[in-house]
C-alpha cells in the first residue's frame, strides 16, 4: 500500500551550502507550508546529519538522500534501511546519479523497503536502466538523463521522449510503479509538460535550493500539479 499521493514534487537538499545550519529546516517548513496550502504532496530529502532533526519538526514525508545495502549491527558508516524507519523516515533515494549502485543492491534494497514500509525511489538515467529497474518492482522510478543534472535545461522540453518512453515502458511492466522526472527543471511550464508526457511529479534540487525565494519557487512549481490532484 503507498504512503504518498501522486503528483509528487520531491526536492533533493543534496549538500548545497545554502542549506547548511538551519536553512535546511527552514526550507522543509517551508514546503510543508506549501504543501497545506496547495494540497501538493512534497517531499524533501535533507542530508542525513539533519534527517532525525527535520523529521522530529515537520509534518510532511522525508527522504534520506541514500541507503546501503548493509547488515543492522556492525556497518561501521552505513545507512540501513531499518535505522531509517526507526527515526521515521518515509523512504529514500537510491541510485541518485551522484551515488549510483549496482542492480543486484537496488533489488535487495527494494525488497528491505517493503519488508518494513519504506518508500524507495529508483533512479535511472536511461530507458534501457529504467526497464530493468522497473522488473524489480520499486515504488517510484525517477528518470533524470545525468548531462541535464543541475543544468538549467528541463528534460520536458530538451529531451521529452525520455519521460513517454519511460512511462510506456514501466506501464507494461508494472503500472503501479510511478515515475518522476528530474534534470534541469526550473519553471511551472517545465512542470506542466512533465506531467502532460505522463510523469507523475518531478524531483529537483538546485532549481529551488539556488533560486532567491524558496516559498515563491516552491509556490510555482507546485501550482500545475493542482490540475492533476
Amino acid at each position: 500500500m503507498k504512503n504518498y499521493c501522486t503528483p509528487l514534487l520531491v526536492i533533493n537538499l543534496k549538500n548545497y551550502a545554502e542549506i547548511y545550519s538551519n536553512y535546511s529546516l527552514d526550507i522543509s517548513k517551508i514546503s510543508e507550508s506549501v504543501a497545506n496550502e496547495t494540497s501538493v504532496e512534497i517531499i524533501v530529502c535533507p542530508p542525513n546529519p539533519v534527517l532525525s532533526k527535520i523529521i522530529d519538526n515537520v509534518n510532511i514525508p522525508i527522504y534520506s538522500q541514500h541507503v546501503d545495502d548493509s547488515k543492522i549491527g556492525s556497518s561501521t558508516g552505513s545507512i540501513v534501511p531499518e535505522l531509517l524507519k526507526s527515526i521515521n523516515c518515509s523512504g529514500s533515494l537510491i541510485n541518485h546519479s551522484e551515488k549510483r549502485i549496482p542492480l543486484d543492491e537496488i533489488e535487495r534494497l527494494i525488497i528491505r523497503f517493503k519488508e518494513i514500509e519504506l518508500t524507495s525511489l529508483v533512479c535511472a538515467q536511461s530507458i534501457e536502466e529504467v526497464e530493468k529497474i522497473a522488473k524489480l518492482n520499486p515504488d517510484i522510478i525517477a528518470i533524470e538523463p545525468p548531462d541535464l543534472i543541475g543544468s538549467g535545461r528541463a528534460v520536458s522540453k530538451v529531451n521529452p521522449k525520455i519521460i513517454s518512453d519511460s512511462v510506456d515502458v514501466v506501464n507494461q511492466i508494472n503500472n503501479n510503479i510511478d515515475v518522476l522526472c528530474g534534470a534541469g527543471i526550473m519553471t511551472a511550464e517545465d512542470v506542466s509538460i512533465a506531467l502532460e508526457l505522463g510523469s507523475k511529479g518531478i524531483l529537483i534540487a538546485s532549481g529551488i535550493i539556488q533560486s532567491n525565494d524558496w516559498k515563491n519557487k516552491i509556490i510555482e512549481l507546485a501550482t500545475p500539479m493542482k490540475n492533476y490532484l
